[in-house]
Formats: structure tokens, sequence, C-alpha cells
């Protein structure tokens, strides 16, 4: 036993007497590669960062985000503390991310470590919620549906917006004291940064009192989708016109074919030239479906008023068919079937 003691601790000696000699030769051969390269390496260009947020958060949150982002940042039409009066930063509200236990600024733009480490690409490691963002519009959206992903947002998968690669703060201004999608006054230059023809519709003689500031476009259209067509808040666009014109709903005795069908099919929604926002003009309008044969139904024309050669109906003058044909909605008289009561 003894022996095999002995044996073994002589191996041992044997065997680191001879390690360092090798360790030394193994260290110097990279050394003197090293040394002979050197030059070049020294004159490469170090590799890029790839873009990425990281997955660490921030020491101290909102704090370390401040210490940067303070007035200084602060631009004509931006304020970063301007999200302190905001709900975002309700800190009562614990659906807040500033409220206990919120990631504070991180639960929007991101973890924030690397963002705030010195040296670091400031642009290519926090969700910005710009266009130039390298994260896509999906993935900045993630971020507001994490919270906002109710009723009114379920449709946003099949919504035009969506299809458009619509980002939300391409509306939404989350560092602003009232973000101007939600006021009644604003809204409706917001849509208009897109939706130009309906600004020009707006100024027509005829139209719905959007420019006066009592509807904005959300009365009829639900902007984060919609199964119904153009987005309508309502399943059928009847449906959402009876929300304001609830007298012509009906159910009426003797009902207009048209009105029960589909309101747009005499009437243009968003302006028109004509009264009543009506698409043409009677009687062209009513004869688009009722044939003039055999009916008092042919328009006077410039010959045949007053003073020149008879001929035409001078009933059609004025209000047209409604002059006689007033409820064109429909009647509840019993004597209205032609609807004129």
């Amino acid at each position: 036993m003894i022996k095999a003691t002995i044996c073994a601790l002589l191996v041992l000696s044997a065997g680191l007497a001879w390690q360092p000699a090798a360790f030394a030769q193994a260290a110097a051969a990279p050394a003197s590669a090293g040394a002979a390269s050197a030059p070049a390496s020294a004159t490469a260009p170090a590799p890029a960062a790839p873009p990425g947020m990281g997955t660490e958060y921030s020491e101290k949150g909102a704090d370390t985000c401040l210490g940067c982002h303070d007035e200084e940042a602060d631009t004509a039409t931006f304020t970063n503390a301007a999200i302190f009066k905001t709900r975002h930063a309700h800190r009562a509200d614990k659906r807040s991310p500033f409220g206990a236990g919120g990631l504070q600024c991180e639960a929007c733009h991101g973890p924030g470590a690397r963002h705030a480490a010195k040296g670091s690409d400031k642009k290519q490691t926090i969700n910005s919620f710009k266009p130039s963002s390298f994260l896509t519009v999906a993935q900045r959206n993630g971020y507001c549906l994490e919270c906002h992903q109710n009723r009114s947002r379920t449709g946003w998968h099949v919504a035009a917006h969506e299809r458009g690669a619509l980002a939300c703060t391409d509306c939404h201004k989350l560092h602003a004291e009232r973000d101007a999608v939600l006021t009644k006054a604003d809204q409706p230059d917001v849509c208009f940064n897109c939706h130009s023809k309906q600004r020009a519709d707006f100024q027509k003689a005829s139209t719905h009192p959007v420019r006066f500031g009592l509807m904005v476009c959300g009365d009829c259209h639900s902007p984060h989708g919609s199964p119904s067509n153009a987005m309508l808040i309502k399943p059928t666009l009847n449906q959402t016109c009876y929300s304001c014109h609830a007298d012509k709903r009906g159910p009426l005795l003797w009902e207009h074919a048209p009105v029960t069908e589909d309101c747009s099919l005499c009437h243009t929604a968003h302006g028109s030239v004509r009264n009543a926002l009506l698409n043409k003009s009677p009687p062209l309008l009513c004869q688009q479906c009722h044939s003039q044969a055999g009916h008092p139904s042919v328009a006077r024309t410039g010959a045949a008023l007053p003073g020149g050669t008879p001929g035409g109906q001078i009933f059609l003058l004025a209000g047209s068919c409604t002059n006689c044909h007033s409820q064109v909605h429909g009647s509840n008289h019993p004597a209205g079937a032609k609807l004129m009561r």
C-alpha cells in the first residue's frame, strides 16, 4: 500500500514538472501568431452589433429613462414629460404602466438595459414606435395590444387599417396631454390625414355636421376594425344610419323598398352638392327605379318654363317628385300607398 502511494506521487510530480513546459509552448504559438497578424486585425473594423432590445430591464425604471429624456430632449412638437398627464402614467390605476408593479416606460418601449448602456446604438435597441424603427408594424402594435385587447379591437386583424400596415402611433399620440384622435373637435383632422377625399366631401353644401364639431368619424366607423363593410359600428349600413335617424327605421305600413334595402341607394353619407345628401337630383334619382311611362314625370326644359312652349310638368319644379310624394321613406297613413301621406 505504501509502495503504491509512493509510485503515484512520483508519477504526479513528474506530470506537474512537465505541464508548465507544455503550456509554455502552447501559449507561445498563439502569441507569436497574434503578433504576426496584429497589424491586419488593427485595421479591420469591428462588426456592428445586431439590432435588438435584449431581455434585461433598466435598474431604476423611468428614472433611468429621464436621465437622458429630460426637458433638453424635448422639441416644439414633443414633450417626454407629457406622459405624466395621461392615463398611462396614472399611479393609482393598476392597469397603467406606471401603476403598482408596472414596468413604467419599458412596458411600452421594451427592456431598456441595453438601450441605457454607455456606447450602445440607441435607435437599434429600443421600441421607438417610429416608422424608422427596426421593429415591424405588427411588433410595434403588439406592445399596445398587450393591454388594449378588448371588444372594440377584436376585429383589428380583419380591418383595412391593419391590412394597410397602419401603426397605432400613426393615429394615437402617447406623449400628449390630450390624444387628438380621442377629442371630438380634433378627431376628423387625424382621419383626414389619410382620407383626403372625405375631407373634401364634408365641405360640400349638404353634409353630416362633422366640420361643425357635432359629429366625428367614430360615430359611424370603428377604426379598430369591424366585420361590416367600411368598418361601420353596426352590422349593416342601415342599422348604422338608424342610430341617429330612428324615425326612418319603422316598421311602417307602406314601406319604400330602397329605404329598407340600403340607404346609400339614394344618399351619399359624407357629403353631396344636392339637398338631403342625395346621389342625384329628382326626378332623375326617382326615375332610376320608376319608369316615366304613363306618369306625368317628364321634367320641364328651359323652353317649357312659363312663358315658353307648354310641355312637361310644373309639379316637377322645386321639390320635384317630393312635391306630391312627400313621405318617401314610408307612410303609416291608411291612404299612403303612394307615399303621399
